[in-house]
Formats: C-alpha cells, structure tokens, sequence
C-alpha cells in the first residue's frame, strides 16, 4: 500500500525526523550549545512529512460518489 501511494518519501522523512530528536538528546545531553538548531531541523521534518501523508487524501480523483481512487495516475474504470 505505500508503495502505490508513493509514501516512502514522508517515512524517510519522519525517520530522519526521529533520529534528529535522537541526536538531540545526546547533543542536549553534554550541554552542546547547537542543539536547538538540530531540535528545531526535526521539528521541520516531521510536518514535511506528516504534510507529505496527507498529500494523496487532498489531491485523490472521485471515481463515483462513495469510492475514490487514491492513485490517480491509474486510468482504470471501476464503473
């Protein structure tokens, strides 16, 4: 399912996320005085990619009135 919504981007994104917040605990940890710019870095990474989740609802393709079709480069008619 990720893989036909092309999701893998915002996981990657969010992963990298999460290991800025890791790399934040051990900066803040031995009192580095950069570390709010780290903390600040992920931050910005987990909206671009809860962002990018959302991306495929925003822009899917009505295919009747109850179905939509998440993946809109797929010209089949489910009709």
């Amino acid at each position: 399912m990720i893989k036909v919504l092309r999701l893998q981007k915002a996981v990657y994104i969010i992963i990298l996320g999460i290991i800025g917040l890791i790399a934040f605990k051990i900066m803040e940890a031995n009192k580095i005085e950069s570390a709010i710019y780290v903390l600040k870095l992920s931050g910005v990474l987990f909206l671009v990619g809860s962002v990018w989740f959302l991306y495929p609802i925003f822009f899917a393709k009505k295919v009747n009135e109850v179905e939509v079709q998440l993946d809109p480069d797929k010209h089949e008619d489910s009709v």
